[in-house]
């Protein structure tokens, strides 16, 4: 797992990681991204999956956003 500093935030942090089966045996991998304002990655306040078929898109559109 990677984790970023929350800018503009005391504790919050930005986590990273992969997860291979995310839904149960079978399911195809995915990158997790979580954020946590109270800096415990374990239980982040929001999360999103992005299937690792979509993931070079996703970082091209990220990109783009910079």
């Amino acid at each position: 797992m990677t984790t970023i500093p929350l800018h503009s935030t005391k504790k919050g942090t930005i986590s990273v990681t992969k997860i291979a089966e995310p839904y149960g045996e079978d399911s195809s991998p995915v990158a997790s991204i979580g954020i946590s304002l109270t800096g415990n990655s374990d239980a982040p306040d929001w999360k999103v999956h992005i299937p690792m078929d979509n993931l070079d898109e996703v970082i091209k559109a990220l990109q783009a956003l910079k």
